[in-house]
C-alpha cells in the first residue's frame, strides 16, 4: 500500500466507523500518546530500563502502526498529500545529508 492509498483507506475508515475526524488538536494529543507508547516499548525492550511483565506482550509494530494512522488522519484533515511531501523531504535529505553522515566520526 502506498501512502496515497493509505490516506484514502484511513479517510474511508473515518467515514464508515469514526463518525468524523477528531479535531487537529485532539489528534495531535493522540499522536503524542501513541509516540509515548512506542517510546515505552523501545526504552524497556531495547534500552537500559527493565521491561515490566505487563509490557512484554505489547507489539511494537502495532504501536508504530497507531502512530502512522494518526499521522495519516492529521494529513487528511489538513489537506497534506503525505506521499508528495515525503518524496520531497526524501530528495532534500539525500542531497543535504549524504556527505554529512559519511563524514561524521561519531558514526564510524
Amino acid at each position: 500500500m502506498d501512502i496515497k492509498n493509505a490516506q484514502e483507506v484511513v479517510d474511508e475508515w473515518i467515514k464508515q466507523h469514526g463518525v468524523r475526524y477528531f479535531n487537529e488538536l485532539t489528534n495531535m494529543a493522540q499522536l503524542t500518546e501513541e509516540v509515548g507508547e512506542v517510546a515505552r516499548i523501545i526504552a524497556r525492550r531495547y534500552g537500559e530500563q527493565s521491561e515490566k511483565e505487563s509490557d512484554k506482550h505489547k507489539d511494537l509494530g502495532e504501536e508504530l502502526a497507531d502512530v502512522v494512522f494518526v499521522v495519516l488522519c492529521l494529513a487528511n484533515q489538513t489537506g497534506v498529500d503525505l506521499e508528495k511531501a515525503f518524496e520531497k523531504k526524501l530528495k532534500l535529505k539525500i542531497k543535504r545529508d549524504h556527505d554529512r553522515h559519511h563524514s561524521n566520526e561519531k558514526l564510524k
